[in-house]
């Protein structure tokens, strides 16, 4: 085990989530995450497995032991015959798709932040709307998940082995034990074709949304101020403009949040500041038109997967995330649109990046499946947040919070800041006793269980 680190600092990705743990530790082997997990003394609870540290909630801080799984990244298998992929947790997913892409092979989704761990992907909520043909959470596609227990013993569950006991595991956030070793499917390297048509929100309806679903493989929305450009996923056999899926990437691990914050941080004055920012929302929507102007673009999937590790911090952005009904969606996106014009007026804060909305279709594979009762299309406000404005953005996050609970709407506990337990209470239902239950029977001393989810758990 490479040496501990005493009474650090630890800030995820975006800066917006510290934490302060007794001990930081880096095991290398399963045999010494058992030793972490069975000597209490020496590692103070609670313990917490920690990847690239993306997530926007504390969810993997910890007042005690925080144990850095970057150790743990070799490959186990590789099984073109049963299309499977087996690692270990602390690989990325940047990583695992340039071994798999070697041997002509990818995952099944392509998750865009790229830097997620596997091990986070089998256990937490994702979402990708641009591969989910079938499904749109990473999970539902890990077949088996390898865990040492808060005792430090070993446990596994997978698809032929223990299916409840998987779907369990598949939204526990480490809070049965850390995960060590994954398997996910996988399948063939494919090319996907990526179209952008442009609506005015007033022209909008749920039916013309419903119809550019059943026509096309998948769709994600992006709106800028009051136009609404609907990206569609569908499947290609050639390669067009694939150079622009560079540009794409680069859009998001550098240029969007690099411009947004420089706008915020060096334009004299409010008035000002607004008018520039009101011309960089005309370029975005102009970017996306043109997009659709040209038939957009076609590239192999796992290109669209972007890799934020080299993204400096003056770069990078926040977000958050509620799921509601596909079926309610363009009503509710007109709403916030009212809520975030009134939010604007009265506080002088707006969000500087598009409004991410992912369409996710049902799936029961996960007992914290968002789009468990149907298919959902999310809303998520973006934002790249200068120090000044820190405090406008964490109460802009809270009352959007109030905001989407009251009309229904679904949080993740690790992408909806500052989540509270009558939120997760309203949207899971059982499912969240459920979850409750299960995490005091496999944890009753509450090993994992930090503050974060000490507020969240029913007692």
């Amino acid at each position: 085990m490479e040496r501990e680190t005493m009474d650090t600092t630890i800030t995820n990705y975006d800066g917006g989530v510290v934490t302060a743990p007794q001990k930081v530790v880096r095991p290398e082997s399963v045999e010494e995450l058992q030793a972490i997990l069975q000597d209490a003394e020496r590692f103070p609870s609670p313990v917490r497995a920690m990847g690239s540290f993306h997530s926007l909630t504390p969810c993997a801080s910890s007042s005690g032991t925080i144990i850095n799984m970057s150790g743990l990244r070799r490959v186990q298998r590789l099984d073109t015959q049963k299309m499977t992929f087996t690692a270990q947790a602390g690989l990325q997913v940047v990583e695992a798709e340039e071994i798999l892409r070697k041997y002509g092979m990818q995952f099944m989704l392509n998750i865009e932040i790229g830097n997620m761990t596997l091990g986070a992907a089998a256990c937490c909520q994702t979402k990708d709307a641009l591969d989910g043909t079938q499904f749109g959470q990473v999970n539902s596609y890990v077949t088996k998940i390898k865990w040492v227990n808060p005792a430090g013993g070993l446990e596994e569950a997978s698809e032929e082995g223990g299916p409840e006991l998987l779907s369990f595991v598949r939204s526990s956030y480490g809070l049965c034990g850390v995960i060590y070793e994954v398997t996910f499917k996988i399948k063939p390297l494919e090319m996907v074709r990526f179209d952008y048509t442009s609506f005015d929100i007033n022209d909008l309806t749920q039916e013309k949304v419903s119809s550019i679903i059943d026509a096309n493989e998948s769709i994600v929305c992006w709106t800028v101020g009051r136009t609404v450009t609907i990206q569609t996923r569908n499947h290609a056999t050639q390669l067009r403009l694939s150079w622009l899926a560079g540009v794409r990437r680069r859009s998001w691990n550098f240029f969007g949040a690099c411009v947004g914050r420089a706008i915020r941080r060096y334009a004299p004055g409010k008035a000002l500041t607004n008018l520039i920012e009101d011309l960089w929302f005309a370029t975005q929507r102009a970017g996306y038109k043109f997009l659709g102007v040209i038939g957009g673009f076609s590239l192999y999937n796992p290109d669209k997967t972007v890799n934020y590790a080299t993204t400096p911090p003056w770069a990078r952005y926040a977000f958050t995330f509620w799921a509601f009904p596909r079926s309610e969606w363009v009503s509710n996106l007109k709403a916030y649109l009212e809520f975030a014009d009134s939010h604007f007026k009265k506080h002088g804060f707006r969000c500087n990046l598009p409004l991410g909305s992912y369409f996710i279709r049902r799936d029961v594979s996960s007992v914290l499946s968002y789009s468990y009762d149907g298919d959902i299309i999310s809303i998520d406000p973006i934002h790249a947040c200068v120090d000044s404005e820190k405090i406008a953005w964490q109460y802009f996050l809270q009352e959007f919070n109030a905001w989407a609970h009251n009309r229904g709407g679904v949080p993740l506990l690790n992408q909806s800041p500052f989540v509270e337990q009558k939120h997760v209470v309203a949207a899971y239902g059982e499912r969240w006793k459920k979850l409750s239950d299960w995490v005091k029977k496999v944890d009753p001393q509450g090993r994992m269980v930090n503050a974060f989810f000490k507020e969240l758990l029913l007692s």
